[in-house]
This record gives C-alpha cells, structure tokens and sequence, in this order.
C-alpha cells in the first residue's frame, strides 16, 4: 500500500479495509468517509452525510455495504460500488 494524504491521517479516528482488502475506507473529524484504492493510495471516492465526527466505520462481509456512526448520534449504511 502507498502512502496516502498525509494531511487526512491527521484527522481520521476510523479505518477499515474491506473484506477483499482493495478498498480501505476512513472516517474523520471533518465529517466525511472517504474510501480509498489500498493498492495504489488513489481517492476513490467520497461519501458525505453525517453532521460530527465520524468515529466508527465497519464493511459487511461482502464488502458491498459499509457502515458508519457519528457523534451527532446517527448511524448511516451506505451501499458500495466497486
């Protein structure tokens, strides 16, 4: 795995890689998921909604759904495309 954006880590109080290992997904202060190709370090994409910090990020064991919790008290399930 390369080395991805520093300034994130920085941030980031959640990481998961997903079942296949391709994807690793992480949750941070500024309210944002974003998942991430773990081979290459390239964003894949974001994924928005909650209104605090995200603190817990977990994939189901198919990998095509992930699971999110706040501080703002919600929990999203967010549906993943490879």
């Amino acid at each position: 795995m390369k080395m991805l954006k520093r300034t994130h880590w920085m941030h980031s109080y959640a990481l998961m890689f997903s079942p296949d290992g391709k994807t690793l997904a992480s949750g941070d202060r500024n309210k944002v998921i974003y998942l991430w190709n773990a081979h290459t370090g390239e964003e894949k994409t974001t994924l928005s909604g909650h209104t605090d910090i995200i603190r817990s990020i977990a994939f189901n064991p198919d990998g095509k759904t992930l699971v999110s919790g706040s501080l703002d008290s919600s929990v999203l399930v967010w549906e993943i495309n490879s």
